[in-house]
């Protein structure tokens, strides 16, 4: 697969975010919507031929158990189809940053921070546990946390029913569904699977946010599940000394090897939770890249950066958003130019037209896919930054009476 392959003759490919062992996951846009999505690919022919009918299976399970959770927290599912011999999964596009990465960056989150991630992830498992779905694979890798400090919980592709009619629960011979760092004692026994591994994860996660590391550490899966099963219960307040003691208990009650011993149900783990949220703290979870909408022209004089695209290189991305907008891609061909913007050498004098120019269709192009907020403040930010040239005070007026459209149509 490569940037641009059409799948079901409505989605373009655009770049790969993920891959596992089974598949991929690429980056695509909906041409029928003009929307960005995210399309999950199992490739049947690099699963082993024993296991490719338990995978098939497992995939459309994830198709129909996600798209059955309406959750906030929970990415949409908007179609499932068969492409040549792979078969596909459009869902919502998450921006932000694997959980895993932020704790990799940050070592040890706040505790505050650390208490609205956890509680966010048991809103989820609320929902879940009551459609009688238990996730089975909770690890800070399949965890999102956006741009405004929402959770996503991914994948729940090993997500099984609860119930005697779900006997099976389409576990490949001789293999335990799950993440060894991650997996519950009775779920690395090859036992019975119900909510409660779900909340062990959940303790697993929470440690390795406050501690910057796992419960259990181990040189291979084998010796990590049977630490799982045996070894004593680690204390957090070994590791940090900041962890209340009332959390800190919640944590050994989580990580308890009888599932009996933990907490009744992800609702009481929440509750529990609360006292400790710091919603000021969890609010910018992860910093927003900037936007390029908005950025201030180069002032006169300006220390030319380094030329990333030519000049000739902008106006092929300007002709290709034009082209995108003209098929009603508005979103699509905004994409185009924000890449473009972010691309362009700051304080190139020869180039500051050029730079106008684009920040101007890129405005005109929120306005046209209905993000009057967004347009406005585009085209505020460059009626200011214009005002201060004589030469462009027209130009200016323009992008104020546009902004003022705008904001109309915001009532």
């Amino acid at each position: 697969m490569q940037a641009g392959d059409r799948i079901g003759e409505r989605y373009e490919l655009t770049y790969p975010v993920g891959r596992g062992g089974m598949g991929q996951v690429w980056a695509g846009f909906d041409e029928r919507l003009d929307r960005p999505v995210a399309i999950k690919f199992l490739r049947q022919l690099e699963v082993p031929e024993d296991e490719r009918e338990t995978a098939v299976k497992r995939f459309r399970r994830e198709a129909r158990a996600t798209a059955r959770l309406d959750h906030p927290g929970v990415p949409a599912v908007h179609d499932l189809g068969v492409y040549g011999d792979d078969l596909y999964l459009v869902m919502q596009l998450v921006p932000g940053i694997v959980l895993a990465d932020h704790i990799a960056e940050q070592e040890q989150l706040r505790v505050g921070e650390a208490a609205s991630i956890a509680a966010q992830i048991c809103s989820v498992l609320v929902a879940a546990h009551a459609a009688s779905l238990v996730h089975r694979d909770l690890k800070p890798q399949n965890l999102m946390v956006t741009p405004s400090g929402v959770v996503k919980v991914l994948d729940f592709g090993v997500a099984a029913l609860l119930g005697p009619a779900e006997a099976s629960r389409l576990t490949a011979t001789g293999r335990t569904l799950g993440t060894p760092a991650y997996i519950a004692p009775e779920q690395a026994k090859g036992g019975s699977v119900g909510p409660a591994a779900d909340l062990y994860a959940l303790g697993c996660i929470l440690f390795e946010m406050l501690a910057g590391n796992p419960p259990y550490d181990a040189a291979n899966a084998p010796d990590m599940l049977r630490q799982h099963m045996r070894s004593p219960i680690p204390i957090i307040t070994e590791h940090r000394s900041d962890v209340p003691d009332d959390l800190a208990h919640l944590l050994y009650c989580l990580l308890a090897k009888e599932p009996m011993e933990r907490p009744a149900s992800a609702e009481e783990v929440q509750q529990l939770l609360t006292p400790f949220v710091d919603e000021s703290a969890s609010l910018r979870v992860v910093a927003p890249p900037p936007d390029p909408a908005t950025q201030a022209l180069p002032p006169p004089g300006a220390v030319s950066a380094p030329q990333q695209r030519s000049q000739q290189e902008l106006v092929e991305l300007r002709a290709q958003a034009h082209e995108l907008a003209e098929n009603e891609r508005f979103v699509q061909a905004a994409e185009v130019l924000e890449r473009a913007l972010r691309s362009a050498p700051a304080g190139h004098e020869p180039l500051a037209t050029q730079i106008v120019a684009l920040r101007l269709d890129l405005a005109n192009l929120y306005m046209l896919a209905g993000d009057f907020r967004q347009a406005r403040q585009a085209f505020e930010a460059l009626a200011r930054d214009l005002g201060q040239s004589e030469d462009e005070h027209e130009f200016a007026e323009e992008c104020r009476q546009k902004a003022m459209a705008c904001q109309f149509e915001l009532g």
